[in-house]
């Protein structure tokens, strides 16, 4: 039995259908990246995964059993904007993230679960960088900074699956480079499996296990929303420097132009 399994999946709002026809299995503990043109449904599919949508038809099944229809502490979520409270200091920000699914009706903890729940947090904190901000506020922090707290936020929960939305999309690329070392440790250490929306090509073929292209296949000029995006590469994914070239030479050239590359020499092997 697969880890995830996407049977005959599609989404649609009224006439305009995002995605269709998306069938896909995925074991446990693969790291899949996601990249095709803006508007083919890559951010569609994560709110499917996580629960903020449910499919106009098909199934998402995680070991054999459909997905929890709300979002909950089995997925963790990191977007591009990063997603953090203002108000809460670093170490609170992740504190939180164990308060409020522990005490459903005060969304505190007190005495000494509060403070197991803070060491946990610091303990944390520490793993992705920020043992130095846990008294900072999140507008004190650049952003790579805000966006390793976000990810200390999405896997205090421990989650078995994380979503990334082109995490690092904001971040100038030498930060981009330590996030990816830490994404990359971070989960060769917890076994997570991971999907990402990139709209950076090397990004998606250096980070990822697997690389999941995602494009229109039928088009009326017509009715140009009558029809989605399928998964219409799933690529395996290695070190060896030439089979990535050939493998994105492979690729048509109008998804290659629908996506945003930039240098191959900006990206370290994974």
């Amino acid at each position: 039995m697969s880890f995830i399994e996407i049977r005959n999946v599609w989404q649609a709002y009224g006439d305009h259908v995002v995605l269709e026809r998306l069938k896909l299995t995925v074991e446990e503990g693969q790291l899949c990246t996601l990249v095709g043109a803006s508007g083919c449904g890559k951010s569609t599919f994560l709110r499917l995964l996580l629960g903020q949508e449910r499919p106009s038809k098909g199934q998402l099944l995680l070991q054999g059993k459909p997905f929890p229809a709300e979002p909950d502490a089995s997925r963790g979520v990191v977007f591009q904007r990063y997603s953090v409270f203002p108000h809460l200091t670093v170490l609170d920000n992740v504190t939180i993230g164990l308060e409020l699914p522990r005490a459903h009706l005060t969304g505190r903890l007190w005495g000494s679960a509060k403070r197991r729940a803070r060491e946990e947090a610091a303990q944390m904190l520490e793993k992705v960088g920020l043992g130095a901000a846990f008294h900072q506020y999140p507008s004190q922090l650049s952003g790579g900074m805000q966006q390793r707290l976000a990810i200390a936020q999405a896997l205090i929960a421990r989650p078995r699956v994380l979503l990334l939305d082109e995490p690092f999309g904001a971040l100038d690329p030498g930060i981009r480079k330590d996030m990816h070392a830490l994404l990359l440790e971070l989960w060769r250490e917890s076994g997570l499996t991971v999907f990402m929306v990139t709209h950076d090509l090397y990004e998606g073929f250096h980070l990822g296990t697997r690389l999941l292209v995602f494009d229109k296949v039928r088009i009326d000029p017509q009715a140009p929303q009558a029809y989605g995006a399928r998964i219409t590469y799933d690529i395996p994914l290695n070190s060896d420097r030439r089979q990535t070239r050939e493998a994105i030479a492979a690729l048509p050239p109008h998804v290659l132009d629908a996506i945003n590359p930039v240098s191959q020499e900006n990206h370290d092997e994974r």
